[in-house]
């Protein structure tokens, strides 16, 4: 991976393509001077080695496997079979150095092929259909919230808005809007299922957008969006549009009344079970439906911000409208040296001291299987999260603090 710079800069002139043997040009032509593919390996230690084919194929099968122990007995073999062919050593050591960085991301010219060809069209519908390739690329990886997160990170990157979840734009998946705005599926919020979102996309669709929260109970079929469903959606803010503030689904008058989420349910199944009622004629059934009255809404105060993305993050399982450090962006941008994300590299901090800031997300105190206590807690910043364990003097020193 380490010679990518370098191949782009010789393709693009920038840089002079150099050999480290006149021999080998024949065969590094076409890569400028850069080893790329594992059949250039094998006929390379062939001609300068003097390899068999049966020795190059078994290099290129440690190289693909990334085998070491197979490798540093074929490294014996290559230099002294380039010596006996009068290669200068260094040179030949170097050439097989490079060869072990190779092996690190080493492919065979019609795989590389392969996947050169899904990387232009890839490239290709994200340079031109920004927007819907990266609708895609987040619904391909809504089950990682790691990657969904990385995903949305780019999206701010690139300038394109991505909304939460809304219960007359949404569909089950990403997708984009007209407006080439990217809008959250709603399945992939915990606890909806692809029925729940089924009914109230199909519903919409067949007759227009949902007018309130009253029109939603009145035409959704709440046997396939349930309470629970409908709890999850009201958390992730996809009932927002329809004027209605997320605490007010949870408010209940008193220990043992029910909320008000569930009020709306019953309403919304007293006003479906009339309709479909048999029983009745088509005058009796629409009195009937005008006489079950609309739930009084109560007057309480909404939920602060905090306590909103906290409920956001525990069904979206990030958080989208907000994070909990907005506040603090300006200190951490100007104080902080690392994103959590990369304490995940740590030898890459080596010898260097690291300033980061996160919102504590878990903490536990534990007991190890050797009976010593031990604590751990996890942090999360506008990028990521990170793990942290406390042992031995470190944790008796700071476990006060967890």
């Amino acid at each position: 991976l380490e010679y990518i710079p370098t191949f782009i800069k010789r393709k693009h002139g920038l840089e002079p393509i150099v050999y480290d043997l006149p021999e080998m040009e024949e065969l590094l032509k076409e890569t400028y001077g850069v080893t790329v593919y594992q059949e250039q390996v094998m006929l390379l230690s062939q001609k300068l080695a003097g390899f068999t084919k049966g020795d190059a194929d078994i290099l290129r099968k440690a190289m693909g496997k990334k085998d070491r122990a197979t490798l540093d007995k074929m490294k014996g073999k290559f230099l002294e079979g380039t010596a006996e062919r009068g290669f200068d050593t260094k040179v030949c050591d170097k050439i097989w150095t490079d060869w072990e960085a190779f092996a690190q991301y080493a492919f065979n010219k019609s795989h590389s092929t392969c996947y050169a060809f899904v990387a232009y069209q890839t490239a290709w519908l994200k340079a031109n259909y920004a927007p819907e390739f990266m609708a895609s690329v987040l619904t391909h990886s809504q089950s990682s919230i790691d990657k969904v997160t990385f995903f949305m990170e780019e999206c701010r990157r690139m300038g394109i808005p991505v909304l939460g979840p809304d219960v007359n734009e949404s569909q089950f998946q990403f997708s984009v809007n007209k407006a080439g705005q990217i809008r959250f599926g709603l399945g992939a919020v915990k606890g909806v299922g692809e029925g729940a979102v089924e009914a109230m996309v199909t519903e919409r669709e067949a007759n227009g957008p949902y007018t309130g929260v009253y029109d939603l109970m009145r035409r959704v079929n709440l046997r396939s969006a349930n309470r629970k469903a409908l709890e999850s959606l009201a958390y992730a803010g996809a009932f927002d549009g329809l004027g209605m503030d997320r605490a007010l689904f949870f408010h209940s008058a008193g220990e043992g009344k029910p909320t008000f989420i569930e009020t709306l349910v019953r309403y919304g199944q007293q006003h479906q079970d009339g309709a479909d009622s048999t029983q009745v004629a088509m005058f009796d059934m629409a009195e009937g439906a005008a006489a079950i009255p609309e739930p009084t809404l109560p007057q309480i105060e909404g939920w602060s911000a905090l306590e909103q993305l906290h409920h956001e993050k525990e069904v979206i399982g990030f958080y989208l409208s907000g994070h909990p450090l907005d506040d603090h962006r300006l200190e951490i941008e100007n104080l902080c040296t690392v994103k959590l994300p990369e304490l995940k590299e740590l030898d890459k901090l080596q010898g260097r001291e690291v300033v980061f800031a996160g919102i504590v997300t878990k903490a536990e105190h534990r007991i190890a299987k050797s009976g010593k206590p031990f604590g751990s807690m996890s942090l999360e910043d506008h990028h990521g999260m990170h793990d942290f364990m406390l042992f031995s003097e470190d944790y008796l020193r700071f476990k006060i603090y967890l």
